[in-house]
């Protein structure tokens, strides 16, 4: 039990746990940026396009309201637009990841003189070219 808690006391310190967090905050508002988009932008010319159509108010009412009971009904327009949010937010996300992997690999790349390689990965480039001479000078001999 005790290794559990120093696992995780290990883990908060490390800022693994804040930068998650950070990331579901911006995450929160990121999503609430694409939702007021989809909502105010996106779905006023897709309504004007199909006649005044708004996908919001779209539902299968299941039993009408009566003096005694509430309308049941499926509301398929707010399904509608919730997975639209979802593409951009899925598209939007896969574009950040994509460039943010391309830096990545340009970085890492030691003959890729245009971008400063990190120090570690530098390093490691080094040693490797150290450890073939060597072994190149252990073959002749």
């Amino acid at each position: 039990m005790a290794s559990f808690f120093q696992e995780f006391k290990n883990f908060a310190i490390k800022g693994n746990m804040i930068d998650m967090a950070v990331g579901i905050v911006i995450g929160t508002a990121f999503n609430n940026v694409i939702s007021t988009i989809v909502k105010k932008i996106v779905m006023p010319p897709l309504s004007l396009l199909t006649d005044g159509v708004n996908l919001a108010n779209k539902k299968y009412v299941l039993r009408p309201a009566s003096g005694t009971s509430e309308e049941i009904a499926i509301g398929y327009g707010e399904l509608m637009e919730v997975l639209i949010d979802f593409f951009i937010i899925a598209f939007t996300i896969f574009v950040v990841i994509k460039s943010i992997n391309r830096f990545k690999k340009k970085a890492e790349d030691p003959q890729d003189k245009s971008v400063e390689t990190p120090k570690d990965i530098q390093l490691l480039s080094n040693i490797k070219k150290l450890m073939e001479e060597q072994n190149a000078l252990l073959k002749k001999k």
